[in-house]
């Protein structure tokens, strides 16, 4: 029995000697923890495997989650400098983004959701935003590819049921298509001020009010003493009526750097009051300081894809701290204790630096995975947000070509189209070209699905 303990303790403390070795305060050590976690991420990859889909991971991680891999890779190109994976992020990127240039690929056709098509879209306006490799002259950039995602998902906003909101699935066989879900909503919101903010268009910007409002009409967004709860979502028979009410972190990071986005461009109190109010809520996802997902990771339950939440969460701070100068000092703190926790957790694995997803105890549970790996890169490189410059836009850094109408005139054999006015006024401009108007479609039959 004695000899067994020893045997334990040396192996424990094997395993404190594998933890990532991170100096918060250097850049240098913060690109290196950040290089040992990438490449975790890249063990799931399936697009250098032989046979392999470019731009896709590996089962059982779903479609959507591949678009917000892609998404912390961009980040970690642009705060490191590091361009080793600059090719892969590229071809995977342009690989998925479909026929249409809207993220609804062949592949995907039968099982797309809302959130999926959102979160690819929200890689490409990563792209945008970080002044990422172009594609050639001849093909749609980062912009077009973000503006076909956001037209297209406007397009299926739903007033039938619920007074608006977008459902979870696009597609009518598909299970879930009667639910309306916080986080479909929520990837059209972050796209349209990010869009707004980027392109100095008021029209995004509205379109984003009128989803937020929506949100906190319908009572997914609720109010108490200055901070918001954020709730997952409701069925339509219900006339949303009856609503779930767990909280996800990756609903708060949505919505969070999309009203930071907006607050950034417009400077309106109200969106300072919702940034804050965001933030505020965002407290509950965290411990001591240190990020949990509060839902499922204490009881041991989260799923594969609640497993990458507080990647998208640490991502959205970390926008939000710069955007919005007066939460840096609530929000920096955060991301520090939380990158020192990550990086003493993350010594499991052969590598001996494969990360878990409780940060508190890095014994709590042994499981290793995608969503582990994304969120211990994505706490890491946001703490360089000072070192780099704040995202671009087109008048200040930014060089994506643009095109307000694309993704209009997609159509599918379960989709068609008619017209609706969305006014682009003259401060939206695609590469040096001014678009005044574009007509906006309704797709009037079924599509689109994503997480949870």
């Amino acid at each position: 029995m004695q000899f067994n303990r020893l045997i334990y303790s040396v192996f424990a403390l094997l395993q404190i000697s594998y933890a990532i070795d991170l100096d918060i305060t250097s850049t240098d050590s913060v690109c290196n923890a950040a290089s040992l976690v990438i490449d975790g991420v890249l063990d799931y990859y399936l697009g250098t495997r032989y046979g392999g889909t470019v731009g896709m991971f590996q089962e059982p991680y779903y479609w959507w989650e591949s678009g917000g891999a892609f998404g912390s890779m961009i980040d970690f190109w642009y705060f490191c400098q590091n361009d080793t994976f600059e090719d892969l992020i590229y071809e995977g990127l342009i690989a998925q983004k479909g026929s249409n240039n809207d993220y609804i690929p062949a592949n995907q056709s039968t099982t797309e959701g809302n959130d999926d098509q959102g979160f690819w879209g929200l890689a490409v306006m990563e792209a945008t935003e970080r002044n990422f490799t172009n594609p050639p002259s001849d093909q749609a950039g980062w912009l077009a590819l973000t503006q076909a995602v956001f037209n297209t998902m406007w397009a299926r906003w739903d007033t039938q049921y619920c007074g608006g909101g977008l459902r979870w699935q696009i597609f009518t066989w598909n299970s879930g298509y009667s639910y309306k879900n916080t986080v479909s909503s929520a990837c059209l919101f972050a796209i349209g001020a990010r869009l707004g903010r980027y392109t100095a268009n008021d029209t995004y910007i509205e379109v984003a009010n009128t989803v937020f409002e929506w949100l906190e009409d319908i009572e997914f967004i609720v109010e108490s003493n200055g901070a918001y709860s954020v709730y997952d979502g409701a069925q339509i028979s219900s006339n949303c009526s009856e609503i779930t009410t767990i909280e996800w972190s990756y609903n708060f990071a949505l919505l969070l750097s999309g009203s930071a986005y907006a607050y950034n461009y417009t400077e309106e109190s109200i969106w300072l009051e919702r940034t804050n109010a965001l933030v505020s809520g965002a407290s509950i996802f965290f411990q001591n300081n240190i990020m949990y997902e509060r839902a499922c990771q204490g009881s041991g339950t989260c799923n594969n894809d609640e497993r990458s939440f507080k990647a998208y969460l640490a991502r959205s701070l970390g926008q939000t701290a710069v955007l919005v100068p007066s939460t840096y000092d609530t929000i920096y703190p955060w991301i520090e204790a939380s990158a020192q926790a990550a990086a003493s957790t993350c010594n499991g694995g052969s590598d001996g630096h494969t990360c878990v997803l409780n940060w508190q105890n890095s014994s709590a549970t042994k499981e290793y995975g995608l969503g582990e790996q994304m969120s211990a890169l994505e706490i890491f490189q946001n703490l360089l947000i000072n070192e780099r410059p704040a995202p671009y836009t087109d008048e200040a850094g930014g060089s994506s070509t643009g095109d307000a109408s694309a993704g209009i005139s997609s159509s599918s054999d379960s989709s068609t189209l008619s017209g609706e006015d969305l006014n682009i006024t003259s401060k939206d401009k695609a590469g040096s070209g001014v678009l005044t108007a574009v007509i906006l479609a309704l797709l009037t039959g079924g599509t689109i699905w994503m997480v949870v």
